[in-house]
């Protein structure tokens, strides 16, 4: 079977506290040459990148929302850490 169109979706759901949370999600679609592409790598390099769009609409959101940051800061200060 000859792989022609990727489709990778990266979702997140952070919580926001007080009973509020934000649900991320980046779907990212790609045509591949299978006789000159590597399917597998396509895929990886589709999904860092759903990845990475993720983490940045989600940083402003995170920053303002009090809840996460004080996750963060428990997180940081963690004796597994």
């Amino acid at each position: 079977m000859e792989i022609k169109t990727i489709a990778v979706t990266y979702t997140r759901k952070f919580n926001l506290g007080d009973y509020e949370s934000l649900e991320l999600s980046c779907s990212l679609w790609g045509q591949i040459d299978p006789a000159e592409e590597d399917a597998q790598g396509t895929t990886q390099f589709l999904f860092q990148q759903a990845k990475n769009s993720v983490k940045s609409a989600a940083i402003p959101v995170i920053k303002a929302s009090t809840h996460q940051m004080n996750k963060a800061k428990m997180y940081r200060h963690s004796p597994t850490n």
